[in-house]
């Protein structure tokens, strides 16, 4: 509490950043403590002016000055909070100085990327002096992963309350649907990280070679083939996005996900058609991003900052369907929501933010995922917000009412 304030949002002029600060200028509590941080005062003070006219009180938010390129900038804003939301990208071009500062200050750190090679070598530079520190390291606090990692541990406590066997093996496959449009630096985070196949590879060994594994415990995330699933009643297609490895890191993290736990992770597709197109599409991103020409043609299809406006986000939705089962128990439960990369998105960030400053948390350090470091303490506040965490199929647990029966 001696430091000036709670929350810096970092990149607030992006177009994902000022969806965050519109997002806590009207839902922060009273007392917060914030600042809008980035490299360009005009656009900030612009951005302020915008936030004003939702709240008067914001006429006079603090702006700071900082590059992501200058490492003494950024340790002064890591100094002066408690608490820094980051939605600078893509991640691994701009990403880790500012992850080093908080790591130093002992500062809480939480971001939106989907980079898997950035979040393993964050780990591997910089989860050492975080838990020497006391720094929290939150990344993928976006719809990756939020969704998935929490929505496999509100799955885990409904197989509990339906009776598992403690000790047995669990299997839990979580099948996405989703609509809408991608915004140029989620285009440019996607670009960047399938052009370094082979980078991203050595990286994930050498995590793997560095990381503890949890001792007596098996933990997998599972890799399907695509095929016609009875239980998402849609064409699945295996989803190679950063959320089993967040899923499989809380899995390892919290006991109560057993002994022997699994996850796959797949996209949901109603007509086969579509689900062959999507295939096709990723095989041909995959190709082309690594070639600097064709890769930059991509790139110019969304400039950074442009993104689907009000009434495109309106109508853009997403749920993720999960199937537990364990011991005998089977569940089914679902998180939905309305616009994923942007309106959600935005909601998920700012709410991981509040949850780190002001909610009463596990402790816990070094680089964390949402779930092992906030929990249902932040599927309460999302819940609040209006996303739904159902039970579909199996044991409601809870008051009626709550987001357990919702």
């Amino acid at each position: 509490m001696s430091r000036p304030y709670d929350i810096v949002l970092f990149g607030a002029t992006g177009f994902t950043g000022a969806l965050t600060a519109e997002y806590l200028a009207r839902n922060r509590p009273p007392g917060c403590r914030w600042a809008l941080a980035g490299r360009n005062r005009a656009k900030l003070a612009a951005l302020r002016s915008r936030l004003a006219a939702v709240d008067p009180e914001l006429a006079e938010l603090p702006l700071l000055l900082a590059d992501s390129a200058d490492p003494a900038a950024l340790r002064t804003v890591a100094a002066s909070t408690r608490v820094v939301v980051s939605t600078v990208g893509p991640y691994l071009r701009h990403g880790e100085p500012l992850v080093a500062a908080c790591a130093e200050e002992g500062t809480d750190y939480l971001d939106l990327t989907g980079e898997p090679e950035f979040v393993d070598l964050m780990y591997l530079r910089h989860h050492a002096r975080a838990l020497a520190t006391g720094a929290r390291l939150v990344h993928a606090c976006g719809f990756d992963s939020v969704p998935h990692d929490l929505g496999v541990l509100f799955t885990v406590e409904q197989l509990a309350a339906a009776g598992a066997e403690p000790g047995s093996p669990m299997a839990v496959q979580g099948f996405v649907r989703a609509s809408g449009t991608l915004s140029g630096g989620t285009l440019a985070s996607a670009l960047t990280a399938f052009s370094r196949p082979l980078a991203l590879l050595r990286t994930a060994r050498r995590r793997r070679a560095a990381e503890p594994a949890p001792a007596g415990r098996r933990i997998r995330a599972v890799t399907g083939l695509p095929r016609w699933s009875r239980a998402a009643r849609a064409w699945v297609l295996p989803l190679p996005t950063i959320d089993p490895a967040v899923v499989a890191r809380s899995a390892a993290a919290l006991p109560g996900y057993g002994p022997d736990f699994s996850y796959a992770h797949h996209a949901a597709v109603k007509r086969l058609p579509i689900a062959v197109a999507g295939v096709l599409g990723a095989g041909l991103l995959a190709a082309v991003a690594p070639v600097p020409p064709l890769r930059r043609a991509l790139a110019a299809l969304r400039a950074p900052g442009e993104g689907p406006d009000a009434e495109q986000r309106a109508r853009s939705w997403f749920t993720v369907r999960f199937v537990g089962v364990s011991g005998g128990r089977r569940v089914v439960t679902e998180v939905s929501g309305g616009d994923p990369g942007y309106g959600e998105t935005a909601a998920m960030l700012a709410e991981s933010a509040l949850c780190l400053a002001f909610d009463p948390l596990p402790p816990t350090a070094g680089q964390v995922t949402t779930a092992q470091a906030l929990g249902s303490a932040l599927i309460d506040r999302l819940t609040a917000h209006g996303l739904r965490f159902a039970v579909l199929d199996g044991p409601v647990t809870g008051a009626p009412g709550d987001r357990r029966g919702a």
